[in-house]
This record gives C-alpha cells, sequence and structure tokens, in this order.
C-alpha cells in the first residue's frame, strides 16, 4: 500500500466524534482503574502487615489497655479497629457496672451483647471501606468491551457507508477505516482485563480480612465472656 504503515494517532483523531468519544470513556476509566488499583494495593498490603502485626501484639500482650495503646498505631489494621471499637463498648459497660446494684447476670450480660454489636458495626465499617471503589474496577471490567464493541459496530457502519458512497471496496479503502473501528475494542480489551484482575484478587484480599476481623471477633468475645461469668460465679 504505497509502501505507507497506518498511522495510529491520526486513525483516533479522524474515528469520528462517536468513536473518539468512546474513546475518551475507555481513556478516562482506564487512568481511573490503575489509580485505584494502585492506592487499593498499597492499602490492602498495609492493612494486612499492620493486621498480623496487631494479632501479635494481642495474643501476646496480657492488658487490654497496652493492646488499645499498641492499636493506635496501626490505623489501617481492620482487625485493630474492631478491638479498638470493642474495648470502647467493654470500657463503657464496665463501668456503668461499676456500683453493686448494677452487678446483675443479666446486667453483665446486656453489657456483652452491647460490646457484641460494637464489634458487628465496627466489622461492617471496616468491610465498607476495604471494598470501597472495588465495584468501579467491576464495572470497567464488564461494560468496557461492550463499550469497545459498541465503538467499533459504528465504526464499521461508518466504513462501509463512505465505502458504498465511494463506490470503490478493494483492499486498500476497506483496511484503513475497518482498523479505525477496531481500535476501539482494543483499548476496551486494554481497559477491562486489568481491571477484572484487579477486582478478582482485591476480593480475595477483602475476605482474607473479613475473615480475621470475624474470627477476631468471635475469639474477643470469648473472652470477654468467660470474664463475666467468671466474675458472677
Amino acid at each position: 500500500m504505497n509502501g505507507t504503515s497506518l498511522n495510529y494517532v491520526e486513525m483516533v483523531t479522524h474515528g469520528g466524534p462517536v468513536v473518539s468519544g468512546v474513546l475518551i470513556i475507555l481513556v478516562l476509566s482506564s487512568l481511573a482503574s490503575w489509580t485505584i488499583i494502585f492506592r487499593k494495593l498499597l492499602h490492602l498490603r498495609r492493612a494486612q502487615a499492620e493486621s498480623l502485626l496487631f494479632l501479635e501484639t494481642f495474643w501476646r500482650s496480657k492488658r487490654l489497655d497496652s493492646i488499645y495503646t499498641a492499636s493506635e498505631q496501626m490505623p489501617v489494621s481492620p482487625v485493630a479497629q474492631v478491638f479498638r471499637a470493642g474495648y470502647v463498648e467493654l470500657s463503657k459497660v464496665t463501668q456503668s457496672q461499676s456500683a453493686p446494684e448494677e452487678g446483675s447476670l443479666h446486667d453483665q450480660l446486656g453489657g456483652f451483647e452491647n460490646v457484641e454489636r460494637a464489634l458487628a458495626r465496627a466489622a461492617n465499617a471496616e468491610l465498607t471501606t476495604l471494598e470501597q471503589s472495588i465495584p468501579f474496577l467491576g464495572t470497567t471490567a464488564a461494560a468496557a468491551p461492550f463499550v469497545g464493541l459498541f465503538g467499533t459496530v459504528w465504526g464499521i457502519m461508518g466504513a462501509f457507508r463512505d465505502i458504498y458512497a465511494a463506490g470503490n471496496a478493494n483492499l486498500a479503502t476497506v483496511a484503513r477505516p475497518i482498523s479505525e473501528a477496531l481500535i476501539a475494542t482494543a483499548v476496551g480489551l486494554f481497559a477491562a482485563i486489568p481491571a477484572l484482575v484487579a477486582y478478582n484478587a482485591f476480593n480475595s484480599r477483602i475476605r482474607v480480612l473479613d475473615n480475621e476481623m470475624r474470627n477476631f471477633s468471635a475469639d474477643f468475645l470469648n473472652i470477654i465472656k468467660r470474664h463475666i461469668f467468671k466474675k458472677a460465679a
């Protein structure tokens, strides 16, 4: 074809307003996805590292107040934040039951339920924080190929319209407009594939952290329960 190669920049800029709009949407989605991927990757790595450190500190220490102080140095750990919420509620329950007339078994069990609810609320809040921006990756992974395909179909329709108007359908006239149209599909896949991989990987890590929060809450409640029944005995 006269020894010339395809100029992809020119192909993108001359793809028509619809195809150009599709490409802009896909490029912006890809940039947003990569920004989320890098930020979420650093956040989840730190959350996992701090959670492991907190669990080691928790099982090694014998005083809850010292664990609470240590947890202040682990602000990203979801497990540490769950403990902090439970400890604050436990402190309130302990203070409210300090009077002898308020120390009945019924009141103690009511306080135990308050701590349980505080742990559950904190775990749900931390899970929401961990999942923040993850749905965008899933949406990009699911929608980007179809958006790119729409741009390709629209571009091919325009290419055949132009070929029909010119009355010339040889390979030289068909290759360029078809290539311009197919760029939209390529960009759609480029946006979707990393988003899909990151979406699955992050969900897997979040499930691990969620299980750690639930398991820790159960262990912490068992410790509190044994302490309450011991006092009530």
